[in-house]
């Protein structure tokens, strides 16, 4: 039996190695092998894999998107750890975890997940699909990353840009296929956990191991700036919803959002820049 440890040397600006290390100590009796996942192939890794072999993957959300779009995770017999070195952490978050968690098998989470539909790609994700202001702050937050090395800060952009940046979009949200219309939308995500975007937690009723695999579209729209600004720090603790005549949720196993105009979307934190709609199937 051996122990794989793979790490993201990309993640949270770099310091994904670091993480590593840290996970060594957590886990001192274990003989890790270290592999940097970023020129890896994962099926023809864990093809080569011994059954008994166990495999501890440290990065951040985008690493666990990348293994479950590289790959049919069904097909994976060993038993996959994962430990957090991204910068928001959301699946780590959703699972109840925190800092002081040792490594947690993921087998079961990596599975019957939803697919979203955009721009002519198919791709499976962890967290969900920010679609609306979030999207816009993964927009700004690449940009600003190619300018400097400082840590990004998207509740700064998300407040930039409800005052001054964003402008808000009419939607029509197709659910399992009914149609509803909406003026002035600001968000529309759909989620398969409850958290994303650094700890928002946009959809607190959503529980990404139902076993109906159903998925929770959240709709954020009709008020102006000024009120939106005021509401908006209540979805990092799941109030928004409480909020019925700016807040809007759907449970579904199919839905389609349309913009008017084309705006930024994000695929558990990756940007797609001029998007007009995406469809989201839920996992089987």
């Amino acid at each position: 039996m051996k122990t794989y440890l793979l790490y993201n040397s990309k993640s949270n600006n770099g310091a994904g190695e670091q993480s590593a290390k840290k996970i060594r100590e957590i886990r001192k009796y274990k003989n890790f092998e270290k592999l940097d996942l970023t020129n890896l192939s994962y099926p023809e890794f864990f093809a080569s894999l011994g059954e008994d072999d166990e495999v501890v993957i440290c990065g951040g959300d985008g690493t666990l998107n990348h293994l479950v779009n590289d790959m049919d995770c069904s097909k994976i017999k060993n038993d996959v750890y994962y430990y957090p070195a991204g910068t928001g952490n959301d699946f780590w978050r959703d699972i109840g975890k925190n800092e002081n968690s040792e490594p947690e098998k993921i087998n079961k989470y990596i599975v019957n997940l939803p697919v979203v539909k955009v721009k002519g790609k198919t791709k499976r994700f962890i967290n969900g699909i920010g679609y609306g202001i979030d999207g816009f702050c993964c927009e700004e937050g690449d940009r600003l990353r190619k300018k400097s090395d400082k840590p990004i800060n998207y509740t700064s952009i998300a407040i930039k840009g409800l005052l001054y940046k964003y402008k808000p979009a009419n939607a029509t949200v197709e659910i399992d296929g009914k149609k509803y219309y909406f003026k002035k939308c600001w968000l529309a995500p759909t989620m398969n956990g409850r958290f994303y975007g650094g700890g928002m937690m946009a959809t607190p009723g959503q529980d990404r191991l139902n076993p109906e695999h159903t998925v929770t579209t959240m709709v954020m729209n009709g008020a102006g700036k000024l009120k939106t600004l005021i509401a908006f720090p209540s979805i990092f603790e799941g109030k928004h919803i409480e909020k019925t005549k700016l807040v809007t949720t759907f449970t579904s196993k199919r839905v389609k959002v349309s913009f008017d105009r084309p705006t930024a979307l994000q695929i558990d934190g990756e940007t797609v820049l001029n998007v007009s709609e995406y469809i989201v199937e839920a996992g089987k």
